[in-house]
């Protein structure tokens, strides 16, 4: 079947794939400039807060940022598990960073600050990008802040990107997390796409796998946004799923009275 809808619109490859080289995303002018914002707060060896509600656009925004920081004096390191307790979240910033793990938590987090205080005597700048920071354990959270202390808290060695959903904010904002968010600086929030965000988004991935012509007609992207709202991870699967009942029916365009089978499957298959 998938096979089949690729050969019925002349297509490349599957369009709304998330495996797309960094430098081929698409992102609208709103995030865009928030990738700027990022590179700008990094420059200036700040720590960053980072929100968006599930599949607007967090990894996009945090992979264009991989492509266009410098790799000349700047170190990025990327942690996704962040379920972790103290000892076993540090472990893991080690072997990310290629440093032996060892037994105690007090141990590993030397190694990992030693690690930071030599990238800056070859002036390298590191980057921690912790994902998924709504789910950091609660010691976690409690003791993040200590690792951005150097020389009596007067040098700025490293920097944190604490990417997670909105409640997040909500977390930090608690007392007893408050040292840690006083020295995020920079507070950044993704929005969803907007109407207009959705219609070209759609344009670019479908002409980046060889498809010139317009396939969806304005009805169809305005029930399909409406339909995702606003997520592009929803879009990618619905915009799919689009193609294939359009392929299946022969159709060279996806319009309006073919959507409300779409959305109605789409629904059911997250139900269940």
């Amino acid at each position: 079947m998938s096979e089949s809808y690729l050969a019925a619109f002349g297509l490349k490859e599957h369009p709304f794939s998330k495996e797309i080289p960094d430098r081929d995303l698409w992102l609208p002018s709103s995030k865009a400039t928030l990738v700027d914002d990022l590179i700008e707060a990094l420059e200036e060896h700040a720590s960053v807060l980072l929100t968006g509600e599930p599949g607007v656009g967090k990894n996009c925004v945090l992979r264009a940022l991989r492509c266009r920081l410098p790799q000349a004096g700047f170190r990025l390191t990327y942690c996704h598990n962040a379920t972790l307790g103290r000892r076993d979240f540090y472990r893991q910033l080690c072997l990310a960073l290629g440093l032996s793990p060892h037994a105690t938590a007090a141990s590993v987090f030397f190694a990992v600050s030693g690690h930071v205080e030599d990238l800056a005597k070859e002036r390298v700048h590191p980057v921690f990008l912790i994902d998924e920071g709504h789910l950091l354990h609660e010691q976690m959270l409690a003791h993040l802040h200590i690792l951005l202390n150097y020389e009596w808290d007067s040098r700025a060695l490293l920097s944190l990107v604490l990417v997670g959903l909105p409640e997040l904010t909500d977390l930090l904002r608690m007392r007893r997390y408050r040292s840690l968010y006083s020295r995020l600086h920079t507070r950044l929030h993704i929005e969803a796409l907007t109407p207009e965000d959705t219609a070209e988004y759609l344009r670019y991935r479908l002409k980046r796998v060889g498809l010139e012509r317009e396939v969806f007609t304005q009805d169809a992207v305005a029930m399909l946004h409406e339909a995702a709202s606003g997520g592009m991870r929803d879009l990618d699967r619905l915009a799919t799923a689009c193609l294939r009942e359009a392929a299946r029916r022969k159709k060279r365009l996806v319009e309006r009275d073919l959507l409300p089978r779409v959305i109605d499957r789409d629904r059911i298959e997250r139900d269940t």
